[in-house]
C-alpha cells in the first residue's frame, strides 16, 4: 500500500481501515449497554471479579467512538471534493443525506437501540456543513474550545455532586432495574415501549455531549483539509512518535475514568470521570489510530484489506450489530437481558466482530454498496445510484461519484 493509496476517486484506503477498526470499540461499548442495566458496570452488586475487571478494562481503554466522529468530519471533506464542487456540495443533496440519516437513526432507536447516535450525527452534520469554510487552524481552535468548555462544565457539576449528594445504593436503583428487565424480556410492543420511554433521556445525553462530537467532526475536517492521513499514514517515524508521546496520557485518563465509573470510587464521581475522558480520550484515540497504521504498514496488508472492507460498509455494520444484540438480549429473540455476565458478553463481541469482518470482505467483493449505504445513497441522490439522472436536470460534475463519496457517517 502506498502512502496515498485510494480506492476509487477521492476515497482513502486508510480512512476505511480506521473505520473498520473502530467498529470493534463501538460494539464493545454498545453491547454492554444492551445486555443489561448493570453489565457496563461489571454486572451489578453480586457480579464476579472477572466481570468487574472486564467492564473496568473496557471503560479504561475504549474511546473509539471519537474516532468515528473524527472520520465523519474527514469523510465530509472527501465527499465535497469528489462531488467536484470546490465551493461546497449541493445544499439540497446534503439536506437529503441528513434527512435519510436521521430517518435511519429514528428507526434504529425505536426498534433496536435507544443509544443511537445517527440522529445526533445528522443534526450536527448540518452544523458541520455551515462551518465547512473554516480553515484547518480555525477548525482546531473551535474544537479545542468546545471540548474545554464541556469538560469544565462536567467537572464543575461533578465536583458539586461529590460534595453535596450521597451515592445511589443498589436498593434505590432496584425498582428501576426490575421495570427495565421486565420490559426488555417482553414481546415486541414491550421492547418498543421501553425504547420510547428511554428515548428522551438518551437524546438529552446526546445533546449534552454534542459539543464533543462536533469538536471531533471539526478535527476530522481540519485533518482532511491538511491531507493528514494521506501525507502521514505511511510515515513510520511520525506514527511512532504519536504513539510514544500520547498513549501514556490517554491510558492515564482512561484509568481515572474507569475508577470513577466502575469503582473503586462511587457513583457520585461519574461526571468527574467523564470530564477527564473528554480531555484525554483524543490522545488515546490518536494513539490507537497511529498504532494500527504503524502495525499494518507493509506488515499486514491482508489485514488492512479486511478492515477496509468493513469500513466501506460501516453504517450497515453498525446497524447489524444492534440487530444481532437485540435478537440476543431482548424479547425479540432469546431474551437474555440481565442474564449474561460482562466477560461473556465481551467474548461474544469478538465472535460477532470476526463474523462482520468476514461479511465485509464477502459483500464488498460482490456489490458496490452495502444495504444501509445503498438506502442512504438513494435518498441523497433521489434516485438509485448508477441510474441516469432526470433529463430535466443538469447534474453537476461528479453527481454520482460512487463509493468515494459515500455517506459521511461511519458511526455511533
Amino acid at each position: 500500500m502506498s502512502g496515498r493509496e485510494t480506492v476509487g476517486p477521492g476515497r482513502v484506503r486508510d480512512v476505511d481501515v480506521l473505520r473498520g477498526f473502530a467498529l470493534l470499540g463501538i460494539l464493545l461499548v454498545n453491547s454492554q449497554l444492551m445486555a443489561g442495566p448493570y453489565t457496563a458496570f461489571g454486572g451489578g452488586p453480586h457480579a464476579s471479579g472477572v466481570d468487574r475487571a472486564a467492564a473496568w478494562a473496557v471503560t479504561a481503554t475504549t474511546t473509539l467512538y471519537q474516532l468515528f466522529s473524527f472520520l465523519f468530519g474527514y469523510s465530509f471533506v472527501l465527499q465535497e471534493r469528489s462531488a467536484g464542487q470546490p465551493g461546497g456540495g449541493s445544499a439540497g443533496r446534503h439536506l437529503r443525506r441528513t434527512a435519510g440519516l436521521f430517518g435511519l437513526g429514528l428507526l434504529h432507536a425505536v426498534l433496536l437501540y435507544t443509544g443511537d447516535i445517527l440522529m445526533t450525527y445528522a443534526v450536527l452534520g448540518l452544523v458541520l456543513y455551515g462551518l465547512r469554510g473554516l480553515g484547518p487552524r480555525a477548525a482546531l481552535r473551535v474544537a479545542v474550545c468546545l471540548v474545554a468548555g464541556l469538560a469544565v462544565l462536567l467537572l464543575g457539576y461533578g465536583l458539586l455532586t461529590v460534595a453535596f449528594t450521597q451515592p445511589v445504593t443498589p436498593a434505590q436503583y432496584a425498582p428501576e432495574v426490575a421495570r427495565s428487565v421486565a420490559a426488555y424480556r417482553g414481546g415486541f410492543l414491550s421492547v418498543v415501549g421501553a425504547h420510547l420511554r428511554e428515548l428522551p433521556s438518551t437524546m438529552g445525553a446526546n445533546v449534552l455531549y454534542a459539543p464533543d462530537m462536533l469538536a471531533a467532526f471539526l478535527a476530522g475536517l481540519a485533518a482532511a483539509k491538511a491531507g493528514l492521513v494521506e501525507r502521514r499514514g505511511r510515515d513510520r517515524k511520525w506514527l511512532k512518535g504519536v504513539v510514544v508521546r500520547w498513549l501514556p496520557v490517554g491510558l492515564a485518563g482512561g484509568v481515572v475514568t474507569a475508577c470513577c465509573a466502575n469503582g473503586p470510587l462511587d457513583s457520585r464521581w461519574f461526571l468527574v470521570g467523564h470530564a477527564v475522558s473528554l480531555l484525554t480520550a483524543p490522545a488515546l484515540t490518536a494513539s490507537y489510530a497511529c498504532g494500527l497504521l504503524l502495525l499494518l504498514t507493509g506488515v499486514r496488508p491482508a489485514a488492512a484489506r479486511v478492515l477496509a472492507a468493513a469500513g466501506r460498509m460501516a453504517l450497515t455494520q453498525y446497524l447489524s450489530q444492534s440487530l444481532v444484540l437485540a435478537l440476543v438480549f431482548t424479547g425479540y429473540g432469546f431474551g437474555l437481558y440481565d442474564r449474561v455476565g460482562t466477560a461473556v458478553v465481551l467474548a461474544g463481541c469478538l465472535v460477532l466482530y470476526g463474523a462482520q469482518l468476514a461479511l465485509g470482505v464477502w459483500l464488498m467483493g460482490r456489490v458496490r454498496y452495502a444495504p444501509a449505504e445503498l438506502v442512504l445513497r438513494t435518498v441523497t441522490l433521489w434516485r438509485r445510484p448508477g441510474s441516469r439522472p432526470s433529463p430535466r436536470r443538469c447534474p453537476s460534475p461528479g453527481a454520482d461519484p460512487g463509493p468515494a463519496a459515500d455517506e459521511p457517517l461511519r458511526v455511533p
